[in-house]
């Protein structure tokens, strides 16, 4: 059997009776770093072996475990905070195991984007989570523009070092959307930014920041996803194109995913002044 163990993700006090009671009598335990694990772990007084399992050794570690599996061992995997598999180590693991008939048991507990929407003021009937921003400029717009485009609330994780340069971004093209940068949760400098782009860069000027950072962006008005769908098809890729500053094949293959269609189609429309296959 495998556990799935949500573990804290800054105060140590953060963790379930379960998940304690699963650590303590499992017979491996699976973490991205010994080093960091251990400290949890001796907070607790517990006295399992530890095994690193970290993006770079996944697949390496795969047969030995799914084998240690099968043979009848009892596994508990925890991330350095957090529940892991989302944006952390062990999906692969966990598809592995239901791939091969091994149970799979999650323990519910904390987990960074969930702590941030709740205490960010945005709406939390419809969100979506999409990890780390991608580092490349014209990646990084494409996502921020499909972000801006989406109704629902939008979560994020990001580094300190260029969180300053994404809001930044955001503020060229959307001023006025509002945006929550959510840092250090649950530890005693546990901090939320709150406002339009325009403000968060003010105070993103005022402020040194450290530590791991939840950015959270607003959702599109009904009024603004209104005013888009209203929009033709040519009409919109020149809107994407000039607003977020895409290439013409970006801006193609965004709208060309926003109504469901091939980008070739929009192509032919477009470009080639052919018309759309129905």
């Amino acid at each position: 059997m495998l556990y799935i163990v949500a573990t804290p993700i800054g105060n140590l006090s953060d963790i379930t009776l379960r998940a304690i009671e699963v650590l303590k009598q499992c017979d491996l335990i699976l973490c991205e770093d010994t080093r960091h694990s251990i400290v949890l772990l001796n907070h607790y007084d517990i006295k399992k072996p530890l095994k690193s399992f970290h993006k770079f050794s996944e697949a390496s570690s795969e047969e030995a475990i799914l084998a240690d599996l099968k043979a009848g061992k009892t596994i508990a995997l925890i991330s350095d905070a957090g529940t892991p598999g989302i944006a952390d180590p062990g999906t692969r693991l966990i598809q592995a195991c239901i791939r091969e008939g091994i149970e799979v048991v999650p323990i519910p507990g904390p987990c960074a984007a969930i702590q941030a929407l709740v205490g960010s003021g945005l709406d939390t009937d419809m969100f979506r989570f999409i990890g780390f921003l991608p580092k490349q400029d014209g990646e990084l717009r494409t996502i921020l523009c499909d972000a801006m485009n989406d109704h629902s609330t939008t979560i994020c994780y990001e580094s300190p070092k260029r969180i300053q340069d994404v809001v930044a971004l955001i503020r060229e093209i959307a001023p006025n959307r509002r945006i929550v940068i959510a840092r250090e949760l649950t530890k005693s400098f546990e901090q939320y930014i709150r406002g339009t782009a325009e403000e968060v860069t003010k105070q993103l000027a005022e402020t040194e920041i450290k530590g791991e950072i939840v950015l959270l962006i607003e959702g599109a008005s009904a009024n603004e996803i209104q005013e888009w769908h209203q929009l033709s098809l040519p009409e919109q890729v020149e809107w994407i194109e000039r607003t977020y500053q895409l290439s013409k094949q970006e801006a193609l293959k965004f709208v060309a995913k926003s109504q469901g269609r091939s980008k070739r189609d929009l192509y032919n429309l477009l470009v080639q002044n052919r018309p759309i296959d129905t």
